[in-house]
């Protein structure tokens, strides 16, 4: 192996190239296990709801989150539950909006403040 010379140079743009590459071989794997693994995605949008309304201090727990998204009776304040519901509601629309939109983001307010705001998606 000592002697043995590739038929091309290794440089920079070759370099980058490959990095390049390799990244979006990562992506596809990651979006690829997504897609067979829709739990995983489901997982993932629970954590984010829980983390996103705890810094509303939203008190339920991880898993009362995920049990109020799941459809099981949670003991809390029903405004909590409610935010959850709605949260959830808003993340299966979210593809579907044009945030440029003013009515568009008036009716994804609405989504997210459905029975807890009187003026909701006004």
């Amino acid at each position: 192996m000592d002697g043995y010379k590739p038929p091309f140079t290794i440089t920079n743009s070759i370099l980058s190239h490959v990095a390049s590459v390799s990244e979006k071989v990562g992506r596809i794997t990651v979006m690829s296990n997504m897609e067979n693994k829709p739990h995983l995605r489901k997982n993932n949008r629970i954590k984010s709801i829980h983390s996103s309304l705890k810094i509303e201090a939203n008190s339920l727990s991880l898993s009362q989150v995920r049990d109020v998204i799941n459809g099981k009776l949670v003991l809390g304040e029903a405004k909590e539950i409610q935010e959850v519901k709605n949260a959830y509601n808003a993340y299966e629309k979210i593809a579907e909006i044009d945030p440029y939109s003013i009515e568009e983001l008036k009716k994804f307010h609405g989504i997210m403040t459905k029975y807890i705001v009187e003026e909701s998606g006004d």
